[in-house]
């Protein structure tokens, strides 16, 4: 059976809780739709973040991304939506998310948005 896109985020246990490090992700491989041309839209997204007690499943955030490219969506909102849905899937302590998105219109947008928890872990948004 052939592999499909997926908005399900899964992820497994942090082998090491007790310490503070940075996993970093990236993909020049992401691809939505203007929503104003219909026209492909072309980026590298990057997620940086520092996890509590769940670590974001590799695969699953791969078929996740995927999941956008027949989607019409405009850089910010995309790159505010995925760094929304990876904060609510594994809680971390601090995460980032870049969208370097290619040359539209002689302009190149780069979009950051980030997160970090507040307080003491509790396992939820914060």
């Amino acid at each position: 059976m052939a592999t499909q896109p997926s908005k399900t985020l899964e992820t497994f246990p942090n082998p090491n809780p007790e310490r503070d490090y940075e996993i970093r992700i990236q993909t020049s491989e992401f691809t939505a739709v203007c929503p104003v041309t219909g026209q492909p839209d072309f980026g590298t997204i990057i997620v940086t973040y520092v996890p509590d007690t769940l670590c974001v499943e590799l695969k699953s955030l791969k078929l996740y991304l995927w999941s956008y490219r027949g989607e019409g969506v405009f850089h910010e909102a995309v790159t505010n939506r995925i760094l929304d849905d990876l904060v609510a899937a594994c809680h971390p302590r601090r995460m980032e998310v870049r969208g370097e998105f290619n040359v539209r219109g002689g302009l190149q947008t780069n979009v950051v948005a980030r997160y970090e928890a507040s307080g003491p872990s509790t396992g939820a948004l914060e």
